[in-house]
Order: structure tokens, then sequence, then C-alpha cells
């Protein structure tokens, strides 16, 4: 279900210059780095890529989710870790990609490990914008 544009709490606004080979910034200056192809794409891979700031994104809104989740089921978290593997490659429509999100969950046994974990993905606004587009797949770690 769509947010109302009234209901927007907060905006992040980034600007890419010259695309995967460039720079990409915040408006407010918190984030402002160069961007390159990884070597295994053909590029330099001296900077950062989309799908690391992608898969930064998408751990830390994860890990988010999971203190959310776990708040309401009553679990004890400490120690967390949420790790996002995001893979780019060639499908039939160009290119796509893929997420692998592990957590590691200390303090809860496995079974529970991935209850949680699943539940996260439900709630995750990142998991949910990628629902139904792109490969997701949860394992505990």
């Amino acid at each position: 279900m769509a947010i109302q544009q009234s209901d927007v709490l907060y905006t992040a606004v980034a600007t890419a210059e010259n695309g995967r080979d460039g720079r990409v910034a915040t408006d407010d200056g918190k984030v402002d780095v160069v961007v390159n192809p990884p070597k295994e794409m053909g590029g330099s891979g001296a900077g950062t890529n989309p799908e690391q700031l992608f898969a930064a994104g998408y751990s830390a809104c994860f890990q988010g989710a999971l203190a959310v989740v776990a708040r309401k089921e009553g679990a004890d978290i400490t120690g967390s870790r949420v790790t996002a593997k995001v893979g780019i490659g060639k499908n039939d429509e160009g290119f796509g990609i893929t997420v692998e999100i592990s957590g590691s969950i200390p303090t809860v046994d496995a079974a529970t490990a991935k209850d949680l974990l699943e539940k996260a993905h439900q709630v995750c606004p990142y998991s949910k914008a990628t629902r139904g587009n792109i490969d997701v797949t949860l394992s505990v770690a």
C-alpha cells in the first residue's frame, strides 16, 4: 500500500553526475562519493557503486525492521547483524539485481531467528519496495 505525499516524514535527495562512472551526493552533503563500475563489470573499481549503496541502505533498513519486530515479539536481538548482498547481472531485459539478506541473531535459536527475519521482511520498506520485482532470499547466519 502506497503512502500519501502528506504522510511523508522525511525525503532523502541525492543527485548523480555521469551515472555509474561519476559522483553521487546528497543535498545536505552527508554523502558525497565517487562511483565507478566494479572491476568485475569492466570498471576501475576505484569508487563505490550503486549496488554497494543499495546493500548498505537495505541492510540498515532491514535491521531497523528486525528491531521493530523483535520489540513486538518480546525477543532480545542484542548483538544482531544484518548483511545484504546485492548482485547485478544480465537478464532477458538487460540487467537485473538479486538480494541475499543474512541475519545473525546470537541471542535466539535458529528457528526463532528465521521467524524474526521473515517477519522483518514483511515490514521492511525496502523489502516492500522490491517485492515481486527482484529475487530476495533470507538466511540465518
